[in-house]
């Protein structure tokens, strides 16, 4: 149980407290709550919404008996906090008010009411709180207390004690800041060669009244970083694309071919012929697309088929086919959990997760990285504090390629009650003996309550599938928003996934050749000295860590005619930039050996590996 919170003897501070409940509760911007407003007439809040604000102002400022009063205006309703406390309490001492700011910003940013916020509960496992929420929170406490913002750049703290206490060392003495905004000292450059250290974190929270100034900030480091052929996303394909693919570069004005380790095409389904021809036909049959949602005129005979055969591959009873695999997630996930449910999930979960629980409104528990004690002790916390409990994973983690602990994260399900769902976007087509995933990677198919995944990878298509029991996946058909409210995938799409699964359950040795590759370049980078983690799927990470040099080794693996992502931040977290390789069974072995090479080269060059003695 959290320390009942102290009240300062400043009545503006008072005013502060009571805004922040009211905006917690009616999810009002504190903006929008000024002293005169009237309760109901302008704020719209009847008597039942108000009855929960004096419940959680009582407990708030540990008053001894409820607010009874009938309040008119946020005025009055401060105005009988204050009185109320006046009475029982008589006058306090202050709460420093820094540690008021603190808490009253994580109360905005996760909409928890402030009893929920223990001062020592860990931000990710007991609050859920991820490494994106934790920026916005110390950015507006760090701009509302007169913090420099560059000054937060290593706070570190996992409890909020623990924070008030870091960003108590920063804060001015006179409480303001030191003249030049953060991004323009960063944009100026800290070394010799002005390098511009800024991240793309860094644009997340610029404060302006025009909304669209952080969109010209981002322009100017954008524009900086493709001039030194550091950023180069977005290039065009200008034809097919296999072990090779023909691009336009941006940056350097022409056409060039690369070999091509940025494709998550891992079966090479994308180009068969007989997946091109299906698409072809199926489109001349029906039509480009069509104009409904699944449950009001959209569904075409092909989108049942597919999801009778994505049902029958998993070993599932049956299937819901989404627009895409993130709003699948979505929809999923925020149909299923509610707000008096929990959603635990993994540090390293693809965003569409985590996108996917905010939008759910449930309690968020994270557990660290494929730690399964983690997991147990977030399960055993949870145990009467939520309703429902659902434990997502993803079964391959996208930027380091290594997999989810599924047996031991179904023996723990079983213990506590809880219920699993496993995001297979990159293990379907590349786990299991037939390819079908990590259940059967682990000989548990058909024991995960439900398997998520896209079409857009292994299966050479578009859109997102869930697969379950039968009246889990009917019920989610008229509760999963991005499904009952979307315009499903056309009907070329569905028929050319249709063929993908027939070639893929035809011509096995496809993954067969895809495991030799992977299995030949694996260990070829760790030959060379390159930290794969514990990569165990068609993805190669190699870490780096540093995001300059991580992005100039992109430019040297590019200048050498190699294609494959550098990930910086927001992809992974701050100090974990790495390269991203994507193997497919398309590469032959002179590829693999070639992209070995260059990847060695391009180490050395950039003091990713030693140099070599001359």
């Amino acid at each position: 149980m959290n320390e009942p919170a102290q009240t300062s003897k400043d009545p503006s501070l008072i005013h502060r407290q009571v805004v922040e409940i009211v905006a917690s509760r009616t999810l009002y911007d504190t903006a929008r709550l000024r002293p005169e407003s009237d309760l109901e007439g302008e704020l719209g809040i009847d008597s039942v919404v108000l009855e929960s604000i004096l419940v959680a102002l009582t407990e708030h400022f540990g008053l001894p008996r409820e607010l009874d009063s009938a309040p008119e205006t946020l005025r009055d309703l401060v105005a009988d906090v204050t009185a109320a406390l006046a009475a029982a309490h008589g006058p306090a001492d202050g709460t420093p008010e820094l540690l008021e700011t603190l808490v009253g910003t994580a109360m905005r940013h996760t909409h928890y009411q402030r009893h929920q916020l223990g001062l020592d509960a860990d931000f990710e496992s007991e609050l859920g709180i991820d490494s994106v929420v934790l920026t916005s929170i110390i950015a507006d406490t760090a701009d509302a207390v007169g913090i420099p913002q560059d000054a937060t750049d290593g706070v570190q703290a996992t409890t909020l004690r623990k924070l008030h206490a870091e960003l108590a060392a920063l804060q001015p003495l006179d409480g303001g800041a030191d003249g030049a905004p953060a991004a323009d000292r960063a944009a100026a450059g800290t070394g010799a060669d002005d390098w511009d250290s800024r991240s793309m974190k860094d644009f997340m929270e610029e404060r302006d009244t025009d909304l669209f100034a952080k969109a010209r900030s981002f322009r100017a480091y954008r524009t900086r970083r493709e001039q030194d052929r550091l950023y180069w996303y977005g290039m065009p394909h200008r034809a097919r694309s296999g072990s090779r693919a023909v691009m336009y570069d941006d940056l350097e004005g022409r056409e060039r071919e690369f070999l091509m380790f940025a494709s998550n095409n891992y079966l090479g389904l994308a180009e068969h012929p007989k997946v091109v021809e299906a698409v072809c036909d199926a489109t001349r049959a029906f039509g480009a697309t069509h104009t409904g949602s699944r449950i009001i005129g959209g569904t075409n005979e092909l989108h049942r088929e597919l999801e009778r055969r994505l049902a029958r591959l998993k070993g599932r009873e049956a299937c819901a086919v989404f627009p895409g695999g993130y709003s699948a997630n979505l929809g999923v996930i925020s149909g299923l959990v509610k707000s008096y449910d929990a959603a635990i999930v993994d540090r390293l979960n693809h965003m569409s997760i985590v996108d996917g629980c905010k939008l759910s409104g449930a309690v968020r528990k994270i557990y660290r990285h494929n730690d399964m004690a983690d997991l147990e002790r977030v399960l055993q916390r949870c145990r009467g504090e939520v309703m429902g409990r659902l434990i997502v994973a993803d079964g391959v983690f996208s930027m380091h390629g290594d997999i989810c602990d599924l047996p031991e994260i179904v023996r723990l399900a079983r213990e506590y009650d809880a219920r699993v769902l496993i995001d297979d976007a990159h293990a379907t087509g590349v786990l299991g003996e037939h390819g079908t995933g990590t259940a059967e990677h682990f000989g548990l198919k058909g024991q995960v309550d439900l398997e998520l995944g896209t079409m857009s990878k292994a299966l050479a298509g578009m859109g997102g599938f869930v697969v379950g029991d039968q009246d889990v996946i009917d019920y989610l058909r008229f509760y999963a928003n991005s499904y009952v409210f979307a315009a499903n995938i056309p009907p070329g799409t569905a028929a050319g996934l249709i063929a993908s699964i027939d070639v893929m359950e035809s011509e096995p040795q496809r993954l067969t050749r895809l495991w030799d590759n992977i299995r030949t370049l694996r260990s070829a980078l760790l030959d060379a000295g390159f930290d794969l983690e514990r990569s165990e799927s068609a993805i190669l990470p190699i870490v780096i860590g540093d995001e300059r040099t991580a992005m100039e080794m992109g430019r040297a693996v590019r200048a050498r005619g190699l294609f494959c992502q550098t990930v910086v931040f927001p992809g992974v977290p701050l100090g974990d930039a790495r390269l991203r390789i994507s193997v497919t069974s398309e590469h032959t072995p002179a590829d693999l050996q070639e992209a070995a090479g260059i990847f060695a080269e391009a180490g050395r060059e950039t003091g990713v590996l030693p140099r070599s003695e001359r």
